[in-house]
């Protein structure tokens, strides 16, 4: 079963050239029932943040301890 959460960038980051700014909100769904999206390598993440704003998530080395997590379903 898959579970949704509302991710957010707690701060300003910028790192190797890429911003990361708190208004850059994304919504990501898993495709198995986990904890949290960073899980499974953060796989699910990284490819809303390039699909919707072209943020390389890998390349800007973002963490866990960067977002606020929020559970939606």
């Amino acid at each position: 079963m898959a579970k949704v959460f509302r991710v957010t960038p707690k701060r300003i980051k910028r790192v190797n050239g890429l911003v990361l700014t708190p208004d850059m909100v994304v919504v990501v769904t898993t495709q198995s029932h986990m904890l949290s999206p960073f899980n499974n390598g953060a796989k699910e993440l990284k490819e809303v943040y390039m699909r919707i704003y072209g943020f390389d998530y890998q390349k800007a080395n973002c963490t866990k301890s960067d977002f606020e997590v929020e559970v939606l379903g």
